[in-house]
């Protein structure tokens, strides 16, 4: 069996005893792919439960698709900034110890969401929910890039993708499903109860680190990964890639909701909550992109997966129903691929600091999600779903320029 050993030697240990990374087959494999897929799961689902509430929350609060999309976009840009700090305080202390205490808090801040009693009490509370959630997403891949062995990063770190991409179609199908019976506080309240019981299946699954090097937590160090970060010839480039391709399906997935509950289709609330089941390609799309990567090399796969966004993307400005709703499901299939290969491709790039280098990688995708989904409520209100199209195809158009250069690149760590 071929094995990586640690480039360190960990306090304590001899150096004929250290480690093995983690392998594909082994126990700590499925019991790494496993937890990461429960907490992904979890950080989505509590994430974007609101997004099928949207349509709702406008008629109870009087409020525009615009201002709507808050509820949302609040969490997201929360997260971001919650990145800049959690990524760099988990170089310091731990990924772990950080990770579990994150996927708590946004849990407990969750089940305090239908309590709230105003508009502006409930988007503090999502800030929260934002906010205490990058401690989860900041540290994910740094701690799999550290974890797992090279040859088979891609494709664990497609398995906590596709958790992602389930967490976010359960939160959205939960959600969509009860508020068309129940209240959103039962919706909200129900989430938040499975992502305790989530952070529990993720505690006590989760291995410890085994290649985990502390790093003293010092603005010198924050700017010297920074410098790091920004002078490699890759990675801003893929911090540009996760603002446009997010900002371009979270600005989908929020107005195509008020899109199909309006004339000629006239949905209900039940069918447009169901239609997140386009999530599931994602589960598939994100591992299998991540093998495909292992094999041929992530440039070779990462544009074409920009592609079959920009297709599906193009497939919903038609009128015909089962046409949006593939459009859907291939825009879907194509963004968890891409998303699984940018973020394994961060994690290869970054040699140091690489919670750092997650947390900026990150800090970009909700950025682009704060941003382009609210932007989006704009192109709705005054040219309806074709403004919103030209405006997510102009985000992709974007992307698969930048992706082009990025596949001319030499890889910074050699590919086995």
């Amino acid at each position: 069996m071929n094995s990586l050993v640690a480039n360190h030697v960990q306090p304590g240990v001899a150096p004929d005893v250290v480690p093995s990374h983690t392998e594909k087959g082994t126990a700590a494999f499925r019991r790494t792919a496993w937890a990461l897929f429960a907490g992904g799961f979890a950080t989505f689902a509590l994430l974007y439960c609101v997004q099928p509430m949207l349509p709702m929350l406008s008629a109870a609060f009087a409020l525009s698709a615009a201002q709507s999309s808050l509820a949302l976009s609040i969490s997201t840009l929360t997260l971001a900034v919650g990145l800049l700090l959690t990524g760099p305080l988990s170089d310091a202390v731990g990924r772990k110890p950080v990770m579990v205490a994150a996927l708590c808090a946004a849990a407990l801040c969750t089940l305090l969401t239908p309590l709230m009693p105003s508009w502006h009490a409930l988007l503090l509370m999502r800030a929260l929910v934002g906010l205490s959630l990058s401690g989860l997403v900041a540290v994910a891949m740094s701690y799999l890039s550290e974890e797992i062995f090279p040859q088979h990063l891609g494709l664990a770190m497609g398995l906590y993708i596709s958790g992602n991409a389930l967490g976010g179609m359960s939160g959205r199908l939960v959600s969509g499903v009860l508020v068309d019976h129940f209240s959103w506080q039962a919706a909200v309240g129900l989430l938040g109860g499975l992502a305790l019981l989530a952070a529990l299946v993720f505690w006590r699954l989760l291995p410890d680190s085994r290649h985990f090097r502390p790093t003293p937590l010092s603005f010198a160090n924050l700017a010297n990964g920074l410098r790091l970060h920004f002078t490699d010839r890759g990675l801003p480039w893929l911090f540009l890639e996760s603002f446009l391709l997010m900002g371009g399906f979270v600005t989908l997935f929020n107005y195509i909701g008020y899109r199909l509950l309006e004339p000629p289709y006239g949905l209900s609330m039940s069918l447009v909550g169901m239609l997140s089941v386009v999530y599931l390609s994602g589960t598939y799309s994100s591992t299998q992109a991540g093998v495909l990567a292992d094999r041929l090399g992530r440039h070779r796969v990462f544009w074409p997966s920009i592609l079959l966004m920009l297709g599906g993307l193009l497939l919903t400005l038609f009128s015909a129903l089962w046409l949006i709703l593939l459009g859907m499901l291939l825009f879907a299939c194509g963004f968890f691929a891409a998303h699984s290969l940018a973020s394994s491709w961060v994690g290869r790039r970054a040699l140091e600091a690489r919670g750092q280098a997650s947390s900026l990688y990150l800090f970009s995708y909700y950025v682009g999600s704060s941003i382009a989904g609210t932007a989006g409520g704009f192109f709705w209100q005054h040219s309806g779903w074709t403004g919103v199209g030209l405006f997510i195809a102009a985000l992709l158009v974007i992307a698969l320029v930048v992706a082009l250069h990025l596949s001319r690149l030499p890889p910074k760590q050699p590919v086995a």
